[in-house]
């Protein structure tokens, strides 16, 4: 009798999995559904699956005046909300150089709506994860919170992002702090250093713009000039406001109670996911022009009118522009150690080698001669095997990828005692030589040990980094941003599963070579940044040219 209902019941096995199945599809169409036909809701969505592993789906509503709204239902007692406007340094004239910096110090701050005492008290209210940030490509308003308070969280954005008063009270409060801010970042090499690389890389345009507001500005800066910053780029078509964690529907019935009166902006449109299109096709057309003869003579007198756009259209599409270029900064016989940055021009978000280039990074590695060991570590990558635990006089040595919606910049820091700059600027030029070259001895190429162990270091940490609830809204609010959509986990691992070793290689010679430039229209050249005791540095541009890097080569 046993044995018959052992029997029956694996007869039963396969029709209880298809409906679960067909169970499961039913569900996810009906959570679609429920957003595409509710009556509130009338508006574009696009629907995504976020990963095959998760039950959450990822919906963008694109609201009448052109703010979108985007979510995805993960599960969690916690919930978290972001409004992610389209402005940053990168879209500074010298007119408004700073402002980015300021503006996001005076975030939450007194509004049309509450004073500033109000807008404290309300935060302590809600408790949780509140702040605000500008970096070069936006500025970001992000909280994260119970589920229960997200109309709380939602309204006191609405207030902040939109009715900002920006007193010349407020103003001259935070032009002290700036200032006590800027002074602290530049005693610290490993902050000032990254930024002073960015205005030698991109001199004079875009990416190149300071993300300090540099003391000069502060001493002009006003409130009007803030707010004239403001009503040129905080548009609605600018704007996505993103959650996790959430229900869609209910997202975008408070996106549309609390910035839905943003009345829809007049021509020109700049719609951020078009406008970085356009600076793309642009970028493009730059790039062929300038492996064109003909255009030789045309672009020597039309480089100057590159950093000088006419209107706030030319500098939402004006294309970051790579030049490259060395920077010394000597400090004198105080310093106790030389730090030297070696960068080539990366790759744009939109690159398809970028995932490779991110596989790259993990591979170089590096850190601190002091870096806690342990698995998972890194302690296994190049620059830990082959200079920190070779060169006793280097300090600190490890890989970096800075990534941008048109570029980027990837290279090596590291710092070491005074009279080993030399040595060091050597063994950074060394080990990127030897990551983009096919014919060099055995043990010195690149293998698949050592790559497979960084595909799955980059794949873990960028799981465990999603499981963070801000990391997830920043993903999610950046994407819908650039892109209008959102790119599955499950699609990036996919890019990153396969990477292989002549992929790798392919995708090194690429960078330190300068090839970039074929389609970036760039220099190709280095960019070389030293602070320290420079007595005795020799000429950089000989031992870059001794490797072979940059310009092409």
């Amino acid at each position: 009798m046993a044995s018959r209902l052992f029997q029956r019941g694996n007869l039963w096995k396969p029709i209880l999995r298809q409906q679960q199945q067909n169970n499961i599809r039913n569900n996810i169409l009906k959570r679609g559904e429920a957003t595409l036909n509710r009556q509130e809701n009338e508006l574009p969505t696009i629907v995504q699956e976020y990963s095959k592993s998760s039950p959450g789906l990822c919906k963008t509503t694109t609201l009448p005046n052109g703010i979108r709204v985007a979510s995805e239902s993960t599960p969690g007692h916690f919930g978290a909300v972001g409004v992610y406007v389209d402005a940053g340094s990168r879209y500074e004239t010298d007119k408004y150089r700073g402002v980015s910096h300021i503006l996001d110090r005076l975030a939450f701050k007194s509004t049309a709506n509450r004073s500033a005492d109000q807008v404290v008290e309300e935060l302590e209210k809600l408790g949780g994860n509140i702040m605000c940030s500008s970096s070069r490509e936006c500025i970001m308003y992000q909280s994260a919170i119970f589920s229960q308070d997200l109309e709380r969280v939602v309204s006191l954005f609405s207030d902040v992002v939109l009715n900002p008063s920006i007193t010349p009270d407020e103003v001259d409060e935070q032009r002290m702090t700036a200032m006590y801010e800027i002074e602290e970042i530049w005693s610290k090499p490993e902050m000032i250093l990254p930024e002073i690389m960015h205005t030698v890389a991109y001199q004079g345009n875009t990416l190149g713009n300071p993300l300090l507001c540099p003391p000069e500005n502060l001493e002009t800066m006003s409130s009007d000039l803030i707010k004239g910053y403001m009503k040129d780029w905080y548009r609605p078509e600018r704007i996505v406001i993103a959650a996790c964690g959430t229900e869609h529907d209910q997202v975008v019935q408070l996106a549309n109670k609390y910035f839905g009166h943003l009345d829809k902006s007049k021509e020109p449109i700049l719609d951020s996911v078009k406008t970085h299109a356009e600076a793309l096709v642009r970028q493009q057309q730059s790039a062929s022009a300038s492996h064109d003869k003909q255009s030789i003579v045309k672009s020597l007198f039309s480089s100057s009118k590159r950093n000088q756009p006419s209107g706030v259209y030319d500098i939402a599409t004006q294309p970051a522009h790579y030049t490259g270029g060395n920077s010394f900064l000597d400090v004198g016989t105080e310093a106790p150690l030389t730090h030297v940055y070696v960068a080539f021009e990366g790759l744009s978000i939109n690159d398809p080698d970028i995932y490779g280039l991110a596989t790259l990074q993990i591979l170089l590695g590096g850190g601190g001669s002091f870096s806690a060991g342990g698995p998972g570590k890194g302690m296994y990558s190049r620059l830990f095997t082959n200079v920190l635990n070779q060169h006793y006089w280097v300090e600190s040595c490890q890989a970096f990828n800075h990534c941008y919606t048109d570029s980027g910049l990837f290279g090596i820091a590291g710092s070491c005692r005074p009279e080993y700059a030399n040595a060091l600027l050597e063994v950074i030029c060394r080990e990127l030589d030897l990551v983009s070259r096919s014919d060099v001895i055995e043990h010195l190429a690149l293998n698949e040990v050592e790559l497979n162990r960084a595909k799955n270091q980059l794949k873990s940490s960028l799981l465990m980094n999603l499981e963070s609830r801000m990391v997830q809204l920043e993903d999610l609010g950046r994407q819908v941003q650039v892109h209008g959509k959102k790119t599955g986990i499950d699609e990036m691992l996919n890019h990153i599963d396969r990477v292989n070793v002549s992929e790798l290689q392919r995708i090194a010679s690429r960078i330190v070579r300068g090839a970039v430039k074929v389609t970036s229209g760039g220099t190709g050249q280095a960019t070389v940044v030293v602070q320290g005791h420079l007595r005795g540095l020799t000429d950089v541009n000989k031992v870059i040219n001794k490797y072979g890097l940059g310009a092409g080569q």
